[in-house]
């Protein structure tokens, strides 16, 4: 099965309920790393239920788009996580319920040998009806150019201050970071299991993109809201190469105004991990 276009535009929007506990929330904190030193009072909030707050990307691991994935007509084998961006219309609860509709926002053909780019939504309404957060996935399938759409429209990278790095912080991973973070939801064995990892060409099993993405979350609170998830009103980043579990974390971070320009890197092997961030805080 092939992209069928435009009908893919006109696919009936995946609702589903999705509801989350102060376990989930503190597991998620785990998994981005936060509490790894448990005296640390200013990480104590996201991984101890007294005052417990949310890590902000917290919402990505709370709905998956796999279902209007499925029915796309993609090639599963070939498909890749691009982008993700994160809008919150309110700081996320600890814990909570709520709705998730899912919709292909935009597709775009990038040619027979180059393969499409879809743009996945979803947006998380609380029980009253009122918006929580959007989610924006951009899923860069391989293998499925050439269906006959546009190959404009795509808004641009997000580009990176012309000079040094404001701050640049050290985030160590640990070597089973990935075995916990997969435990919010994506049981992919590439992060698990060596002989699945060598077979698609990896020395290893990888940390999940959006573990580190969510690492880049932390980063900023850390160095810009003293770890006070509120002001995040966005968070967006590219994904460019993975992290190998244990492997340290460099995130540089550039503030202007209420935009905060990040990048993640693994210093060790020079290697970008994590390109044209931009959080925007309120």
């Amino acid at each position: 099965m092939a992209i069928a276009y435009p009908g893919i535009l006109k696919l009936e929007a995946v609702k589903e309920q999705v509801s989350w506990s102060d376990q989930k929330s503190m597991l998620y904190a785990l998994g981005v790393g936060l509490g790894g030193d448990p005296l640390n009072e200013a990480e104590l909030p996201f991984v101890y239920e007294n005052g417990l707050k949310a890590v902000p990307t917290l919402a990505t691991v709370l709905a998956f788009p796999i279902a209007i994935l499925g029915r796309t007509g993609v090639n599963f084998a070939r498909v890749v996580h691009g982008e993700q961006f994160l809008e919150l219309h309110k700081t996320l609860p600890p814990e909570g319920e709520a709705t998730a509709s899912t919709r292909v926002a935009a597709v775009y053909d990038k040619g027979a040998d180059k393969g499409a780019v879809l743009m996945l939504e979803t947006v998380l309404t609380e029980p009253s009806g009122a918006p929580l957060a959007t989610l924006t996935a951009s899923i860069f399938a391989r293998a499925d150019g050439g269906f006959g759409g546009s190959s404009e429209g795509e808004a641009p990278p997000h580009t990176l201050p012309d000079r040094a790095p404001d701050v640049s912080l050290d985030l160590p991973t640990r070597p089973d970071q990935a075995l916990l973070y997969r435990l919010l939801g994506d049981r992919n064995p590439l992060h698990a299991d060596p002989a699945f990892a060598k077979l698609v060409g990896f020395p290893r099993p990888i940390l999940h993109g959006l573990c580190t993405y969510g690492m880049t979350c932390r980063a900023v609170m850390q160095a810009y809201t003293d770890f006070d998830p509120a002001p995040i009103r966005s968070h967006q980043a590219r994904f460019s190469a993975p992290v190998f579990p244990g492997e340290t974390v460099t995130v540089d971070l550039w503030r202007d105004g209420p935009v905060v320009s990040f990048q993640a890197r693994v210093a060790d092997r020079e290697a970008v991990v994590i390109k044209n961030g931009k959080a925007v805080l309120g």
